[in-house]
């Protein structure tokens, strides 16, 4: 069992999307991840761009858009998908 588990909720570090929290949807290889979230494009990132969180959430590897928004909705966390965190600058 990994910190980076399908299901995992992180949140990115880097590029454009920073501060907002996304879901790991599948992983790519020993670099690589593939997320998706309500705030977040669907899209291949770096293990080192996100900082995974204690929440998770149940979906399937590879799981679509739609499932993703469902299983969030589920778990009552679409405020908490919706805000931005603030990330200190290092």
């Amino acid at each position: 069992m990994s910190v980076y588990d399908i299901g995992r909720l992180c949140v990115k570090t880097m590029g454009r999307e920073a501060g907002y929290r996304c879901v790991i949807v599948d992983i790519i290889d020993k670099n690589y991840l593939l997320i998706d979230g309500l705030k977040v494009r669907r899209r291949r990132v770096n293990y080192r761009h996100i900082e995974p969180i204690t929440e998770t959430i149940e979906i399937k590897k590879g799981a679509s858009h739609e499932q993703v928004e469902t299983a969030i909705k589920k778990a009552k966390l679409e405020k908490k998908m919706k805000e931005v965190i603030s990330i200190p600058i290092k």
